[in-house]
């Protein structure tokens, strides 16, 4: 076959879902079957789970990001950008290169893995001064601002000012923000022990979440071991509580209490892609219907899947469950959308996607965790090694793997040096500035541009 007639499958998203829809395409098809094209802003798939600890600077960035051109024997053309725009009739995504041009790239199969943005809710200046943690930027930057927080506390002369730099406010009580907060609180306790001028009980790390329960998806038990393990740390935890209002130099709570700070991380829950609202298609929740098969009913060679797909979880035997947002889901939904692909590529059936829930892990930090395996409730250092374990295992590359067990080990032995790295500079980041959830189209807009032929048309 020559490049004319070989199928196009293009793969949206380099997350868990897109990278192993990729690598199983590359092992099972030959060259000449089908040309695959990944949309990707960045060239590689970041381990997200870890994120907290890039933030605590138990990790480096680098750790974490797991290049897609190591290997030599990968053949996927990769286009640096993110997919604004799609439309179905046409078969046609449109792309926003990191260069900022538009460009419309062809398909015969689409796999929407675009994956998830930070939720976020009409709450006055929350987007223009809260920090995010779901980008690689975002946790490096973070780590940067709270070293930085103490160096200005330490220099500074008002006492008042002082307080409100060593006061931290996270937002979600879920996984993310529950790790998030306790690797920084361990950051913050271990940093401060190189300021002598620095009165170490003013520092303040509030955890609040609007859900009556820390973390519900452990179960009661180990809900409540993680509370009071952070509360044994100091951390203060506020539950039934979220933000009125955000300010550049304060955080008034739903219960009317205002705390001093400049710092208010925000990890309350994510929601897929804008992407999936461009196709003007169902969706549950926000998230993309599709078939147990992971297809778009009514549009052939349509597939989606991951945080931005609600698959159904058939595994749970009830009617209306969905996959959770998870990753260990995304790293399975990727291989069976590949095998459907090549499936249909090869006029053989399609096979649902069927996985039982393995478990959760919560690593908080040091000896510290709470797991719950195949339903074994696990708590302290089985708990840690269980979570670490699941972490390593799940990295994608043997060099990750030595790069993170090599980051553990001196973490462990040598402690942190405490340096900020530079990506805190005088222009501030917020989370409004990481996740351009601006730059998608409406239906509309991807119909005119598709329309008009290119990128003399109407754009966003």
């Amino acid at each position: 076959m020559n490049n004319v007639t070989r199928p196009r499958i293009l793969v949206v998203g380099a997350g868990f879902a897109g990278v192993e829809c990729v690598r199983r395409l590359e092992r099972k098809l030959a060259p000449s079957e089908a040309d695959v094209t990944l949309v990707t802003p960045f060239a590689y798939q970041l381990y997200l789970p870890l994120l907290p600890q890039v933030a605590s600077g138990v990790l480096t960035p680098q750790s974490i990001a797991l290049s897609l051109r190591r290997s030599k024997k990968y053949r996927t053309r990769i286009i640096p950008g993110g997919a604004i725009g799609v439309d179905l009739k046409s078969k046609v995504c449109v792309i926003r290169t990191i260069t900022d041009q538009t460009v419309a790239e062809p398909y015969d199969y689409i796999v929407l893995a675009p994956g998830s943005v930070t939720r976020t809710f009409d709450i006055p200046g929350l987007t223009e001064h809260a920090f995010g943690m779901k980008t690689l930027a975002e946790a490096a930057y973070i780590r940067d601002h709270v070293i930085s927080q103490l160096d200005l506390a330490d220099a500074s002369q008002d006492p008042a000012e002082r307080a409100s730099r060593l006061q931290f406010v996270v937002v979600g009580g879920g996984y993310a923000g529950t790790e998030t907060a306790a690797c920084l609180q361990r950051l913050t306790h271990a940093a401060v022990k190189r300021y002598p001028r620095l009165d170490p009980s003013l520092i303040k790390w509030h955890l609040i979440d609007i859900a009556p329960r820390l973390m519900p998806e452990l179960g009661d038990k180990l809900g409540r071991s993680a509370q009071e393990i952070l509360g044994r740390r100091g951390i203060d935890i506020s539950l039934g509580v979220s933000i009125e209002k955000a300010g550049p130099n304060e955080v008034t709570f739903t219960d009317g209490r205002v705390v001093p700070t400049h710092t208010l991380i925000w990890t309350a829950g994510v929601v897929a892609s804008p992407l999936i609202a461009t196709l003007g298609a169902e969706t549950v929740r926000g998230r993309l219907a599709v078939t147990s098969e992971m297809t778009l009913r009514g549009h052939d060679g349509v597939f989606a899947l991951g945080d931005a797909a609600a698959v159904p979880d058939v595994a749970k035997g009830e009617e209306d469950a969905i996959c959770p947002p998870t990753a260990q889901h995304s790293m399975r939904q990727g291989p069976r959308v590949a095998d459907n692909i090549i499936a249909t590529l090869r006029n053989k059936p399609l096979r649902p996607y069927v996985h039982k829930d393995l478990g959760l892990v919560v690593d908080l930090g040091g000896k510290d965790a709470v797991s719950k395996p195949l339903g074994i409730e696990l708590r302290g250092l089985p708990a840690q090694v269980v979570a670490r374990g699941y972490h390593w295992s799940a990295l994608r590359t043997n060099v990750a793997k030595i790069r993170v067990l090599t980051n553990w080990t001196l973490n462990a032995v040598a402690g942190d040096d405490f340096v900020r790295t530079g990506f805190q500079t005088r222009k501030p980041m917020r989370l409004k500035d990481f996740e351009y959830s601006d730059a998608y189209m409406t239906p509309e807009q991807v119909r005119a541009y598709v329309e008009s032929g290119g990128p003399d048309g109407p754009s966003a």
